[in-house]
């Protein structure tokens, strides 16, 4: 049977744009230029998008494009058994879509609340008590949020209709939920930079603080978030390259895709921060007292500077639609790339139906969503999306050592080149081999550390092992159990590395939990040495791991 195709190679630009462009570059990238030295941060952010960004997407556009199969066939390509990698990668990217669609459900929400603007001037609590209902911890789930659960069911309808006859549909929706935020966001800039105020908080954002350069941690910023902004690690981009013709021009693609998600992520900056601006303006207040990042600068903050805004409750409530709107659109292309990945793994590894898989992945993205619709919710999203931000990582990693170290690189390096218009040259090599890898294991091992040392946002231990290192750890064994396609025969000698696995992963997961709560780290110390010797053995069991070469 041949494999579908997009109508026109625009579709296949317009739908990774729109998986690339998403909630984070509203409410994460702003914030992070503002915190990380201003206008200066744009040169480490410059940098590692040509030195990372372009290189990775690259890679994952050819993997997809090569092989014309999704993430969890194409690995096995370059290497035998590491199609866990794609396992893990569609893994993580559908938990991260059981929770994103419940935030498309808040903003749905606000699109209905925007209608009289009736958060106006008690918005922290009509967020967090009204829409939420926010239980007062973790621990307490309480009931469910009807209003969400409702935006949750109408989310993941919408994401079946889009999905499940296939690309040439996801290639003309596109055509509209990528190009309306950025219609939108042009008219939320042209207002906000109207508003008394704007250019102070634009200095904010844009003045730059040079010496920040000096600082590691901006760097480590800038090439952390150049990584989640364009989607790798989710195994998106190889699912939408596989159904792009054979041979397609690959760095062009790449090149196109990350320029507009970042100048996409520079522009929001501007219909951020002009309103902040003429927030503290009208507040009298400095600057950084009304900013800040994530869900609170789109559903407290920003609704706080749309309830202030002159011309009455018409125009307040017209801005309100527009950038609720604007949320959930962006937030749409993401959530339904996210689905149609771990789809095109099921497809391509069970040979199932794409209707069928379509219908069941997202009956079940509904059923787990419902826990991000309790009261208890928002803390759970929190505390599994922090977690899930580590899994993409991994992915990553394993990507960069797999290509760089356990392949012939310059094959590949070479067929791009021969495909593009654009040549990469030595430079993606480089990149790919050393660079990638030394930056994602920096990332890693600081981030380990910084978590041991302060446990995230003070959340009790139990549920950041929960919504943490035991849900990476299934993770793990997900994938080796679909690597093998549930089928228990075939792994004979793989069975004592699954075995060795367990017992190491349960050391590790033990090693954290003590790293938390003893005050002496010697034992964690030896828990994680013999845990990791486990591992380093049984995964070494396996006599068929080796090298396999392009097919051709």
């Amino acid at each position: 049977m041949d494999r579908e195709r997009w109508d026109k190679r625009t579709a296949f630009i317009m739908a990774a744009i729109g998986s690339a462009i998403g909630l984070g570059n509203v409410w994460r990238f702003p914030y992070m230029a503002y915190a990380n030295g201003g206008g200066a941060f744009f040169i480490p952010y410059i940098i590692a998008l040509i030195t990372t960004g372009v290189p990775l997407i690259s890679l994952e556009f050819y993997l997809g494009n090569r092989y014309q199969k999704g993430p969890t066939e194409a690995y096995g390509f370059i290497r035998k058994n590491s199609n866990y990698i794609g396992w893990f990668a569609i893994g993580t990217t559908m938990i991260i879509a059981f929770y994103y669609a419940v935030i498309m459900a808040w903003a749905g929400n606000y699109i209905f609340h925007s209608i009289g603007v009736r958060w106006s001037g008690n918005e922290r609590s009509f967020f967090f008590n009204q829409v939420l209902g926010r239980s007062k911890g973790i621990g307490t789930l309480g009931g469910v949020q009807w209003q969400l659960v409702l935006g949750n069911l109408i989310t993941w309808f919408a994401i079946f209709l889009i999905i499940f006859k296939g690309v040439k549909v996801v290639g003309k929706v596109v055509n509209w939920t990528v190009g309306l935020p950025w219609v939108l966001l042009l008219i939320l800039i042209i207002r906000g930079i109207s508003l008394k105020g704007a250019f102070q908080g634009l200095e904010y954002y844009l003045k730059p603080d040079f010496s920040q350069l000096l600082n590691p941690n901006v760097w480590l910023a800038a090439y952390g978030q150049i990584f989640f902004t364009l989607s790798l690690g989710f195994g998106v981009m190889i699912a939408y390259a596989s159904y792009l013709p054979k041979r397609s021009d690959i760095s062009t693609n790449a090149w196109v895709v990350s320029f507009a998600n970042c100048a996409t992520s520079y522009f929001a900056g501007f219909a951020v921060f002009s309103v902040l601006g003429f927030l503290a303006f009208q507040t009298n207040q400095p600057i950084n007292e009304v900013v800040d990042a994530g869900p609170g600068l789109a559903f407290v903050v920003y609704p706080t500077a749309i309830g202030t805004l002159p011309g009455g409750i018409i125009t307040q409530s017209i801005f309100g639609i527009m950038f609720f709107l604007m949320l959930f659109t962006l937030g749409i292309d993401s959530a339904f790339s996210f689905v149609e990945a771990f789809v095109t793994g099921l497809k391509d590894s069970f040979k199932i139906k794409r209707e069928k898989a379509s219908f069941v992945v997202c009956l079940v993205g509904f059923l787990t969503g419902m826990l991000f619709t309790s009261k208890a919710g928002y803390y759970w999203l929190d505390v599994i999306d922090h977690w899930m931000n580590w899994g993409l990582v991994i992915v990553g990693l394993l990507e960069a050592i797999l290509i760089g170290w356990f392949f012939d690189i310059r094959k590949v390096a070479n067929d791009i080149d021969s495909t593009s218009d654009i040549k990469f040259g030595k430079i993606w090599i480089i990149s790919v081999k050393y660079i990638t890898p030394i930056v994602l294991f920096i990332t890693i091992v600081t981030s380990i550390v910084k978590e041991v040392k302060h446990p995230y946002e003070g959340y009790p231990i139990w549920s950041l092992m929960l919504g943490g290192w035991f849900l990476l750890i299934s993770l793990m064994y997900f994938s080796i159990l679909m690597q093998n396609k549930g089928n228990f025969s075939t792994m004979k000698n793989r069975l004592l590395r699954f075995i060795g696995w367990l017992i190491s992963y349960t050391g590790i997961i033990w090693t954290f939990y003590q790293f938390y709560s003893y005050s002496s780290k010697l034992v964690p110390y030896i828990t994680l040495v013999l845990s990791v010797i486990i591992a380093f053995f049984t995964f070494s069991f396996s006599k068929d791991d080796k090298k396999s070469e392009i097919k051709t």
